[in-house]
């Protein structure tokens, strides 16, 4: 019998709707990321969120910095597939034209929008519109009174803001929020999660801000969000990357998949190469990506060095290949042995062997 992870239970949360998708509610958990784009530049910031879209994105935040920005917004909105978060700080007629321009949720911090006539403002405007709101809390930029009351960022405090400013909506009769308390120190943002998860029953939005570049941003996000997964807390992620937001996307997918929680396209297996592989392991995979990269459906392809643990691995993959020495690869389907071909073909083989597999899925479906 075949070992498999027990189900991650996780936390019951009310559930909002942001622009088509569900958040919250034991829906499935989204993942998003946020353009890097200036706003006032329609075609290029739709043409980076066309390839988050593609890349599987079900949410993505744009910028709305000034009220300038707001028309350019309107056309960003339009021309989206995915559902389009405005992200405003400061100025609440900002929020409130960004809701009527068609935005799917706002992204505020009640706490600087202002006087009470001004989030009521901007409450009203959401109720209008069907939006949700997400407070935002960031270890970088508490309230005075709050790090003088703690001396330092911490849980304690970050939870305090949060409260703080969903006591503030719901005094404006406003409960259609979300919330994130983000820290770029791993160990300050999962123990504010984790209070937080205890105190509300509010979606959480997962993610550990200025992670880093690609690499070590990855590994920061990869422990910090799947850590809380694992103990079921997290309605929707977004791994904060100093590169393309692409691989945000991407590594955001991984996570998921990894934790068992979603899958979007193919899981590529791979071993980490040794002195006994007998195929290049390292481009093959390369090529594989770049080849794969349109497939949205859930396949597992594993490409191993040699006849060590190839043949396991192969066991539990759709299509997988394994050096056999001599310039020869082993091929697999289902952890059946099919062929073998010349190292040279790998990837075009098992792309070609994929597609078959789902025109023959599809075409019996």
């Amino acid at each position: 019998m075949e070992w498999s992870p027990a189900p991650i239970e996780r936390r019951k949360s009310k559930q909002i709707k942001v622009g088509s998708v569900l958040v919250g509610g034991l829906a499935p958990i989204s993942v998003q990321s946020m353009t890097s784009t200036d706003t006032m530049n329609v075609a290029e910031t739709l043409s980076q969120i066309k390839s988050l879209e593609n890349a599987g994105a079900d949410i993505v935040r744009v910028t709305v910095p000034t009220l300038e920005a707001v028309e350019p917004f309107a056309k960003i909105v339009k021309g989206s597939e995915v559902p389009i978060v405005a992200d405003i700080h400061f100025d609440y007629r900002i929020a409130i034209e960004c809701a009527k321009k068609g935005a799917s949720a706002l992204r505020i911090n009640p706490g600087n929008i202002g006087s009470q006539e001004k989030i009521d403002a901007v409450c009203a405007a959401a109720k209008d519109y069907g939006l949700p709101i997400r407070v935002g809390v960031n270890a970088g930029s508490l309230d005075k009174d709050l790090i003088k009351k703690y001396g330092a960022p911490c849980p304690d405090a970050m939870v305090e803001a949060a409260l703080r400013a969903a006591a503030t909506l719901d005094e404006h009769e406003f409960y259609d929020y979300a919330f994130s308390v983000k820290a770029s120190e791993l160990n300050l943002c999962v123990e504010a999660y984790e209070k937080l998860a205890k105190k509300t029953d509010a979606p959480l939005h997962l993610g550990i801000t200025e992670a880093g570049g690609l690499t070590g941003g990855t590994v920061l996000s990869s422990i910090g969000i799947s850590w809380l997964l694992k103990q079921g807390i997290g309605d929707t992620i977004r791994v904060s990357l100093a590169a393309d937001p692409v691989n945000e996307i991407k590594v955001g997918f991984a996570i998921l998949k990894s934790m068992h929680l979603r899958s979007l396209g193919v899981d590529l297996v791979a071993c980490p190469t040794c002195g006994r592989r007998g195929i290049d392991v390292v481009n093959i995979v390369s090529d594989l990506e770049k080849r794969l990269q349109d497939i949205k459906d859930n396949l597992k392809v594993a490409v191993m060095g040699c006849v060590v643990n190839g043949p396991g691995e192969a066991k539990h993959a759709d299509v997988a290949v394994c050096g056999a020495g001599n310039g020869m690869a082993l091929v697999y389907e289902r952890g059946q042995l099919v062929g073998k071909i010349p190292n040279t073909e790998c990837a075009q083989v098992i792309e070609q062997r994929i597609r078959n597999n789902l025109l023959n899925l599809k075409g019996n479906s």
